[in-house]
């Protein structure tokens, strides 16, 4: 039996680096809106999940989070930095595993830059409320599937690849590397 990739008569692999995969993380991250942010990281163990959408993503591709310092993820990146962070953008496209190390810290400048008025609900004395932390998670790989063109011409080329029995697909996946 052939494998998918043996019946797939294009090229769907394209791996990204620099500026590229920078776009292609904002692009993606944008569709899906928030993530899986998981920490405890252990081969053979339950990770730590939780959804969350960054703040901010900077012009180095660095994630930008507030954070209670008394909560579960703060606690378990100050004994383990490792992250993974996994977006879905839509049911057929847009997806986006990366991992990195995360910090925290209590910069200020970097809370009233990060602020929103709808996070006193987490936060209730505000942006001076004294348990915001920030956490910067930067990424330092990763992995995407995702479209060649739209979602229009994705269809159809999986249609037509069912009728005359051949993989047209129109995915493309590839190793990220900001």
């Amino acid at each position: 039996m052939d494998s998918i990739n043996q019946n797939q008569p294009e090229d769907n692999f394209k791996d990204l680096i620099g500026q590229e995969a920078l776009d292609k993380i904002r692009e993606l991250t944008k569709s899906a809106g928030s993530g899986f942010f998981c920490t405890k990281i252990v081969t053979g163990e339950a990770i730590a999940t939780r959804p969350m959408a960054a703040e901010e993503i900077d012009d180095y591709g660095n994630f930008w989070f507030l954070s209670a310092n008394d909560s579960h993820k703060n606690a378990e990146i100050s004994q383990d930095p490792a992250v993974q962070m996994f977006f879905q953008g839509s049911s057929y496209s847009d997806f986006l595993t990366l991992y990195g190390k995360a910090t925290i810290s209590t910069d200020k400048q970097k809370i009233e830059e990060l602020w929103d008025p709808t996070m006193k609900t987490w936060f209730t004395e505000g942006k001076d409320d004294p348990r915001i932390t920030v956490i910067k998670f930067t990424p330092t790989q990763g992995y995407y599937w995702d479209i060649k063109t739209n979602m229009a011409v994705a269809l159809v080329k999986r249609a037509y690849g069912a009728m005359v029995g051949e993989t047209y697909d129109d995915s493309v996946e590839g190793s990220i590397v900001p």
